[in-house]
């Protein structure tokens, strides 16, 4: 499903990545943990084109990413952003909506009256149908990153990335999400490969757990392989 073969990429000369590699298979539910900094959330957007890598690979479902075929990859991968990324001033059926344009051209940006009847099911399936008229600005933080899982599932993808989905949130509020991402993995079959600081909710949810420290990927384990020695280290300064 997903192979990554040795990228580098860096910022104003700062190196974020360091000869990464690593395969994901269709279906898998894949933790990426490690501090603030060492390169979680660069990798992931280097799985979707958000950013291209200076050196090495990635492939999706058989398609080498770059700028050709940018497109193509971004019908099969969703993203869930870290604070949801919604338009606050817009309604919650509105912002689910924007995920069907990925799939549109820039002469037909109308939604059609089945994209509409699927974002009302996906509202359904994440416990917000009652609300799809209102301001998305109305709702709670748990709530607008449901927003946000439903309108990276309308595009339908293959695999759904997740980048600290639950930072914000409360306790309760984050094990609801997490419990809805792993419910997406079980019952549609979607790949999904999530960044999380909580180490707890890590062994909860993980089939396997890759651990990144200072840009490069300390381990890769199934989840109840990894032992506290592992986690310690990517946490060490």
């Amino acid at each position: 499903m997903i192979n990554i073969s040795h990228i580098y990429k860096s910022f104003k000369e700062k190196s974020v990545l360091e000869d990464i590699s690593m395969s994901i298979k269709d279906g898998e539910f894949v933790v990426v943990l490690g501090s603030s900094g060492a390169g979680k959330s660069t990798l992931l957007r280097c799985m979707n084109g958000l950013y291209i890598p200076e050196k090495g690979s990635v492939e999706i479902s058989g398609i080498e990413l770059n700028r050709k075929s940018m497109r193509e990859i971004r019908k099969r991968v969703g993203f869930i952003f870290q604070g949801s990324c919604v338009v606050g001033n817009l309604s919650v059926l509105t912002n689910v909506l924007m995920g069907s344009l990925s799939k549109k051209n820039s002469m037909s940006l109308r939604f059609t009256k089945s994209e509409k009847e699927k974002a009302l099911e996906l509202l359904d399936m994440v416990g917000l149908s009652e609300y799809a008229y209102i301001r998305t600005d109305k709702l709670s933080g748990g709530q607008r990153q449901r927003v946000g899982i439903a309108r990276a599932l309308l595009q339908e993808p293959e695999i759904l990335l997740a980048d600290e989905p639950v930072a914000s949130l409360d306790p309760v509020t984050a094990k609801e999400i997490l419990d809805l991402i792993e419910k997406i993995n079980r019952e549609m079959k979607t790949t999904i490969i999530c960044n999380l600081h909580q180490v707890e909710y890590a062994r909860a949810y993980a089939q396997r757990i890759i651990g990144i420290r200072n840009g490069k990927i300390d381990f890769d384990e199934n989840t109840e392989s990894v032992t506290t020695r592992q986690i310690q280290h990517i946490y060490e300064n």
